[in-house]
């Protein structure tokens, strides 16, 4: 078997499984199954969905840190739904009397604000990952709204175009994959795109589709441009590893898996596998491992008043975060870290590169 083989049926297997990652999960209906100790803080992470990577890590650290905390720890996941996100996240401040802690990643910005107030109005302690009105800020809510990290996804996506379009040779067309219209990440991301492609006169975006971030849904999309674009597409821009990954899938049924370079983001293991193999040509890695541990120890800090945040700064309340921009060249290590995943959750300034930039 090749090593493009051995990479091919991994992919193969972790792109079919629709959604094999949901039984993890704990909605709204299974809470009145769990047990809440009197007078125990209960841990909790609201995310998009188990069935992704990025996630899986992202709940796999949040584990871990309740573990070391020993504390219970409740996953909510909210499958793309707006309206079951917040209402588990309600259900689980009233099962907890608002004696919680809780990391999220709302599914859509606008979900933040109404999540901040419920966990405020509850006495709950909460960080926000990725998405919030620009207006929403952490001090808006003090103590309960803790902190709001994220990344430069302009300049992250604007890296991952640069280096797609070096290795296009500067021209030719492309397509692009972006995420949910209204998550910020996805709007900064294409920002980004957009910011190189002023850049390189020689690059013309063929088209650019929505697909919600999901692999499944960029596989067909891809399949449309191979038939209406076919060898005018030189290149593909993803707004993260997992449509990057459903394109390559496509490109793999026509025998161009590792001919055409793609780019992704999340640092995801799947992506990485993909980099090495050369049918990726770069990632950037969030680090979500610790992105899911550290929401859930700010909160905690907080709650115990380990941590006065109403007299923190403000660019260390409402944060972008360092991440490591992943090619070849360095895939290698950022495996050998992701395989064994660790983090420092008591330095909450630790990955802290500066306030976030309102563009």
């Amino acid at each position: 078997m090749s090593r493009h083989d051995s990479y091919s049926t991994f992919s193969r297997r972790d792109f079919m499984r629709l959604g094999a990652g949901a039984a993890f999960a704990v909605a709204g209906g299974g809470l009145s199954g769990l047990s809440f100790g009197a007078g125990q803080t209960t841990l909790a992470c609201s995310f998009r969905s188990l069935t992704n990577p990025y996630y899986s890590a992202f709940n796999k650290g949040a584990e871990n840190f309740a573990k070391s905390v020993g504390l219970p720890y409740v996953p909510l996941t909210t499958e793309g739904s707006s309206e079951k996100g917040i209402a588990d996240i309600r259900a689980l401040l009233q099962k907890t009397g608002g004696n919680l802690v809780l990391n999220v990643d709302p599914n859509d910005s606008a979900d933040a604000r109404v999540i901040v107030e419920a966990c405020s109005k509850a006495g709950a302690f909460v960080t926000t990952i990725w998405n919030k009105p620009k207006d929403l800020h952490p001090w808006d809510a003090n103590p309960n709204y803790v902190a709001h990290l994220s990344y430069d996804g302009v300049a992250y996506g604007e890296e991952c175009a640069t280096k797609l379009f070096e290795a296009m040779g500067g021209k030719g067309g492309v397509v692009a994959l972006g995420g949910i219209f209204s998550n910020v990440p996805a709007i900064e991301r294409k920002a980004g795109l957009d910011a190189a492609l002023k850049k390189y006169p020689g690059i013309q975006l063929l088209d650019f589709q929505v697909a919600d971030w999901n692999s499944q849904k960029a596989f067909p999309i891809m399949q449309a441009w191979m038939t209406r674009f076919n060898s005018k597409i030189k290149g593909v821009w993803a707004a993260n590893d997992d449509m990057a990954l459903g394109a390559i899938e496509a490109l793999r049924a026509e025998g161009l898996a590792g001919q055409l370079p793609v780019t992704g983001m999340d640092g995801t293991q799947p992506g990485l596998a993909a980099i090495k193999v050369g049918e990726l040509v770069a990632s950037v890695d969030w680090d979500p491992y610790w992105l899911g541990g550290i929401g859930l120890s700010m909160g905690l800090q907080a709650k115990d008043k380990k941590l006065d945040v109403a007299s923190m700064a403000k660019d260390k309340r409402e944060s972008f975060c360092k991440a490591t921009f992943v090619t070849k060249a360095n895939v290698q290590e950022v495996m050998a870290r992701a395989s064994k995943p660790a983090a420092d959750w008591n330095n909450v300034y630790a990955r802290v590169s500066g306030p976030v930039v309102y563009r």
